[in-house]
């Protein structure tokens, strides 16, 4: 069991090692990257954003009990809002849905006890 998680944790760590180098995360100076985790989201409904703002697309919807891959935070000054990135799993129809979501539905405390990040200066 330990052994698989460490190597989940080393393969999340080279893509996102090669995101980097391909300029990916390079372009979201606010964005912090950290280890890959799973939960559910906490709201009745959220909205999956192309990028981490509330004025950006809208590029699905996840639900109550869906579960989410996360794999970043981005804090979005402006808004002094975070969010998170990752694929929401439908359990409605199995749609995969890729995109942004504010954090507090994404990543609640219950479900998993990892606290906010802190506010880059």
């Amino acid at each position: 069991m330990i052994t698989r998680h460490r190597t989940q944790r080393a393969l999340a760590a080279a893509s996102l090692g090669l995101a980097v180098a391909a300029g990916g995360l390079a372009t979201a100076s606010t964005a912090q990257a950290y280890d890959t985790g799973t939960t559910t989201i906490s709201c009745s409904a959220v909205k999956i954003r192309k990028a981490p703002s509330k004025t950006s697309t809208v590029v699905g919807i996840g639900y109550r009990h869906d579960k989410v891959v996360y794999d970043q935070w981005a804090y979005k000054k402006a808004e002094k809002t975070w969010y998170t990135r990752g694929t929401v799993s439908r359990k409605s129809d199995g749609k995969k849905i890729r995109g942004h979501m504010i954090y507090n539905c994404a990543n609640p405390y219950k479900t998993n006890p990892a606290p906010k990040p802190s506010i880059p200066k």
